[in-house]
């Protein structure tokens, strides 16, 4: 019976998000768009995301920031190998050595407050990267949420790498207003978009919203948003669980 409910399961889930299966397809096709979910292989970053799920371990606010930073640093080198490099000649005090270098730093752009832990695993990685930050905040009504942006700094990202850095991925909406707004400070050559926890309704928002070519990271896509547009099984409110309720 046990395994009769499991697959039923997967089948139901395979259903539910086969239109989002299409539209990455497409997607992919037409805007050289790539979804990286680093939960499909074994690593050490599995055990940081069961830290932070567990509800018990999360309580320790210092542990779930720490976890959330060393994330962004297993992040930040999985995003860094599709970035373009070029070859340097380095003198060392035996001889010359040629490497693979980074051709420019990206621009780091974090959305406050929950993904400021996430966002620094990614500095500590590119400690050069010029940097914007992104006001956003839930407005939850009757029937659906809003999301309202009320700060936004942000360098020239007119061809530029660019990586935003968001830690829950639910509706998708507070990036893709995210993304309209900062247009306006130029077209990326490439946008990362990069998640710790992704629902597939906020995916399939993504795909149907962005006009540009961008990739999706994120360490596990969950199984879907709960009635207050929280992912499930998720792992809570990512900002109160860093730095304390909001009144």
């Amino acid at each position: 019976m046990c395994v009769i409910h499991v697959a039923c399961w997967a089948l139901t889930f395979l259903i539910r998000n086969c239109y989002t299966v299409y539209l990455y397809i497409y997607k992919s096709y037409k805007f050289n768009c790539m979804v990286f979910n680093l939960s499909e292989q074994n690593s050490i970053a599995n055990q940081f995301l069961a830290e932070l799920r567990d509800k018990q371990i999360q309580q320790d606010s210092m542990r779930f920031r720490k976890n959330l930073e060393r994330l962004g640093e297993i992040m930040a080198y999985e995003v860094s190998k599709v970035l373009p490099y070029t070859t340097k000649a380095i003198e060392t005090p035996l001889g010359m050595a040629r490497l693979n270098v980074l051709k420019s730093e990206p621009v780091l752009l974090t959305i406050l407050r929950a993904g400021l832990p996430y966002f620094q695993g990614f500095l500590n990685f590119f400690d050069q990267a010029t940097c914007g930050f992104i006001g956003a905040y839930r407005q939850e009504g009757e029937h659906e949420l809003a999301i309202r942006l009320n700060y936004l700094t942000s360098p020239s990202l007119e061809g530029k790498e660019v990586i935003l850095i968001d830690p829950m991925l639910a509706t998708g909406k507070s990036i893709t207003d995210s993304v309209k707004h900062l247009l306006k400070r130029g077209v990326p050559r490439h946008l990362h978009i990069v998640a710790l926890v992704a629902a597939p309704e906020g995916i399939k928002h993504l795909a149907e919203e962005l006009a540009l070519p961008y990739s999706l990271w994120t360490c596990s896509i969950d199984e879907k948003l709960d009635d207050q547009y929280y992912i499930v099984p998720g792992l809570g409110d990512a900002g109160d669980l860093c730095f304390g309720e909001k009144i």
